[in-house]
């Protein structure tokens, strides 16, 4: 009997434990659930950076208004004012971006405010459309032949491949060609999700580019036009931007040193902030900048954005590109 009863309590306790087991599994089971929800680390989406040109890494300085060799910098994060390139979807949306206009002979934004989702297309239409009044009547010109033609952009693997009509590659020298490509570089780029750029015309790939036989053995990005970008290039604010004080401006720049200064002039002529930049590298190789700064304007009305550096040779002044504004007291 003595044996018998040890026997039940031992079975007996065993199937209490079993049965404890059991219901203990699903509770360990959405604890487990739980910690890895309340304990991983979520994905942060912050601003994207401007696409730079060359190995210039992201990054910038944020400078307050100085005398000449004198600065404050503070390290920020260049922001880009347009969203990731798309080329299909259904929901539409209104977004503001900038197409590569020439100031002379190098490559400079103009706003514009596109359709999407497919806004990589978008903006390379009103590229070919060219530049407004306004823009023209501060010497904003263009290299693409009039009537060149979108037939089709598709973003893959951080390339666009742009198909234009065969204007796109009519008339013109080597240098108009190399001003044609870069604009479209530079328009398509602006986008973070676009790296690089292949080209097509009439549906076909090129690899020599017009009469001169620019040479496109593969797609190319903005460090293959190094040379149709300005030393400073202003990538925000943009021509007939309207601004206010504290004024943020943010691009690349390829100066000696990384150094070179903004300018901000208010409707009277007068100067209302003269700042010194440092971009995160120079001498050559392009960095980025990002610098955020207070001005004080006699009154509103139009003004001007100058980037300029002292030349290292005699220190007399160099423009490098100049940025027309309303410039809000």
């Amino acid at each position: 009997m003595n044996n018998a009863s040890s026997l039940a309590s031992t079975s007996h306790r065993r199937r209490t434990a079993v049965l404890t087991t059991a219901l203990a599994l699903p509770l360990l089971t959405v604890t487990a659930c739980g910690t890895t929800a309340g304990t991983g680390t979520p994905a942060v989406t912050g601003p994207a950076s401007p696409s730079t040109v060359g190995t210039g890494t992201s990054g910038g300085t944020s400078g307050t208004p100085a005398q000449p060799g004198t600065a404050t910098p503070r390290t920020t994060a260049p922001k880009t004012t347009a969203p990731p390139a798309t080329t299909g979807g259904t929901a539409a949306t209104r977004v503001r971006t900038g197409v590569y206009f020439l100031h002379g002979e190098k490559v400079s934004p103009a706003p514009r405010t596109v359709t999407g989702p497919a806004t990589a297309t978008a903006a390379v239409r009103a590229l070919l459309a060219g530049p407004d009044h306004y823009e023209r009547a501060h010497g904003r010109t263009t290299a693409i032949p009039s009537g060149t033609r979108l037939r089709s952009l598709v973003v893959r693997n951080h390339v666009a491949t742009v198909d234009l009509t065969g204007r796109y590659d009519d008339g013109g020298g080597s240098l108009s060609m190399r001003e044609r490509l870069a604009q479209v570089v530079f328009t398509v780029t602006r986008f973070p999700t676009v790296h690089k750029v292949a080209f097509e015309l009439d549906g076909k790939a090129v690899t020599s580019f017009g009469g001169e036989g620019v040479v496109l053995n593969g797609p190319v990005g903005r460090g293959d036009f190094e040379d149709r970008a300005p030393a400073v290039l202003v990538e925000s604010p943009m021509a007939g931007d309207t601004v206010r004080t504290p004024l943020r401006v943010w691009g690349s720049a390829n100066t000696f040193e990384a150094q070179f200064r903004l300018r901000v002039t208010d409707t009277a002529g007068r100067t209302a902030a003269d700042v010194l930049v440092r971009a995160t590298s120079g001498t050559g190789t392009r960095g980025t900048f990002d610098v955020t700064f207070p001005y004080k304007a006699a009154r509103t009305g139009p003004g001007l954005l100058t980037a300029y550096f002292l030349s290292p040779k005699d220190g007399r002044q160099v423009t490098v590109d100049t940025v027309p504004l309303t410039v809000n007291r």
